[in-house]
């Protein structure tokens, strides 16, 4: 099995941009789907974005065209790449494996990292 441990959040000025990374310990990374998650306070999580073991991406229309999600296996990181950021994007992201339409059963969530955009 793999564990997670977010980093990257702060906070920034609504149009800016933010990188957050992902690293993975353990063994097998390479061959799974991962997922960029978020909840905003008082809600449940929701998917942001995902990607294959090769390379094949999807994100949500609320960051289409704004979010960009990629692996590099070598380091057994991923990253959520977050450029002109408003303040409906503050919440708390995670990352976790993505497991397609049953994502929502996942129970062993880390910490997340806290992303807030405010001017």
């Amino acid at each position: 099995q793999v564990q997670f441990v977010e980093s990257g959040g702060g906070l920034v000025q609504p149009g800016g941009s933010l990188r957050l990374s992902c690293a993975a310990s353990g063994s097998g990374f390479s061959t799974i789907a991962m997922g960029w998650y978020r909840r905003f306070p008082g809600k449940q999580r929701e998917l942001v974005a995902s990607i294959t073991s090769g390379g094949r991406t999807n994100c949500a229309n609320s960051v289409k065209g704004r979010f960009t999600i990629s692996r590099d296996n070598a380091k057994n990181t991923v990253y959520l790449q977050m450029d002109s950021l408003n303040p409906e994007d503050t919440a708390l992201y995670y990352c976790n494996i993505f497991v397609g339409p049953n994502w929502d059963r996942i129970r062993s969530w880390g910490q997340g990292t806290q992303v807030t955009v405010s001017s």
